[in-house]
């Protein structure tokens, strides 16, 4: 799928598309380094300022303070 089509998939979806702001982008460069992926650590910094739970399998989420569901 050619990129703008997948974006305007996303936007006409029933999604909240996040934005990168620095309070954000901070947070996550202040977690703890349990998990060294740097997009995990962003997803894990979003899902905790916007108080959403996550959706993961990934166990090295359960070191973080954020709802999860899936494990």
């Amino acid at each position: 799928m050619p990129l703008d089509a997948f974006f305007d998939t996303i936007i006409n979806a029933p999604f909240k598309v996040l934005p990168l702001e620095r309070s954000r982008i901070l947070m996550a460069s202040a977690l703890p380094l349990h998990h060294r992926d740097p997009v995990d650590r962003m997803i894990i910094a979003q899902a905790r300022h916007e108080g959403m739970h996550l959706i993961t399998v990934d166990a090295q989420f359960k070191a973080y303070d954020v709802p999860l569901i899936g494990i």
